[in-house]
């Protein structure tokens, strides 16, 4: 049971790390980030929609090592 509950804990911890990506990416997009390869980026009518799947997983291996590390 513990283990469905720490999985669900990290599931809603990637989404709203998707969340917060969308929010800054175009921020960020100088730097480029959001042009990874596993960046979904579409236009829908005049509307940009962008989901950073790619630079999210970076961003989070990058963390988890940061956490080994302490």
């Amino acid at each position: 049971m513990a283990y469905n509950l720490r999985m669900l804990k990290w599931l809603v911890v990637f989404a709203l790390v998707c969340v917060v990506f969308s929010a800054v990416l175009p921020r960020l997009a100088r730097f480029g980030i959001g042009r990874i390869p596993g960046d979904l980026r579409f236009r829908v009518r005049d509307t940009d929609i962008s989901i950073p799947l790619g630079s999210t997983a970076l961003f989070a291996i990058c963390f988890w090592l940061i956490g080994l590390l302490f």
